[in-house]
């Protein structure tokens, strides 16, 4: 039911959103360049990787080393507006066809995370993860890692249909709201560095 949901929301979206999918690919091809879609290998179920794909919000400039600079010089005033409507997620819809990911579920994290995972910590790839989730709606990126498993794996215990749709409608109100984007002091969000989590029940 999950998977059938899943599909057919994805193609309605897509449906909806192809005017809006046609401007923005254009911006980011004149305001920020080529590749306008930025492909990046993450975890999905029990761990296995796959690309994900969302629109391109950065610019790939370097220091005189070449290595790319820090995240907030190369997020543009253009980029912060499409990650503050979420828009940079809706390429993420094919994800979801092509069934690497749900529409709900925890966030795919960096494949480079999963060796600092303790094995509680792991059991949130024990479902596909989602272009939204428990987390998502519930501080996003402005609570703690811990917080952020804690509410990952009450999901993973306690995923139903009917919550599902909560997270969905709870997701639309948060994007207009447009909470929880950045962590205090970041352009983006801190990277995890593998100290143990609480893990703790969810909250609704």
């Amino acid at each position: 039911m999950k998977r059938t949901f899943d599909l057919i929301v994805a193609f309605i979206l897509l449906f909806m959103f192809f005017p809006v999918i046609i401007v923005i690919a254009l911006l980011i091809k004149a305001k920020l360049g080529s590749p306008i879609i930025f492909k990046q290998e993450r975890p999905g179920l029990y761990g296995k990787p796959f690309y994900l794909y969302k629109f391109r919000t950065m610019t790939s400039e370097k220091n005189k080393a070449g290595v790319l600079l820090p995240d907030h010089r190369r997020l543009t005033s253009f980029g912060q507006f499409i990650r503050k409507y979420s828009l940079d997620e809706i390429p993420q819809l094919l994800n979801v066809i092509r069934g690497h990911i749900s529409l709900v579920g925890p966030r795919p994290l960096l494949m480079e995370y999963l060796p600092l995972y303790t094995t509680e910590q792991f059991k949130r790839h024990n479902v596909r993860p989602g272009i939204t989730g428990w987390a998502q709606v519930n501080g996003r990126n402005a609570i703690t890692w811990e917080e952020k498993f804690a509410l990952d794996l009450w999901y993973v215990t306690n995923h139903s249909f009917l919550l599902d749709i909560k997270v969905l409608i709870l997701t639309v109100y948060k994007v207009f709201k447009s909470e929880g984007i950045n962590q205090v002091g970041q352009a983006t969000v801190d990277r995890f560095n593998g100290q143990n989590t609480k893990v703790s029940g969810g909250h609704e």
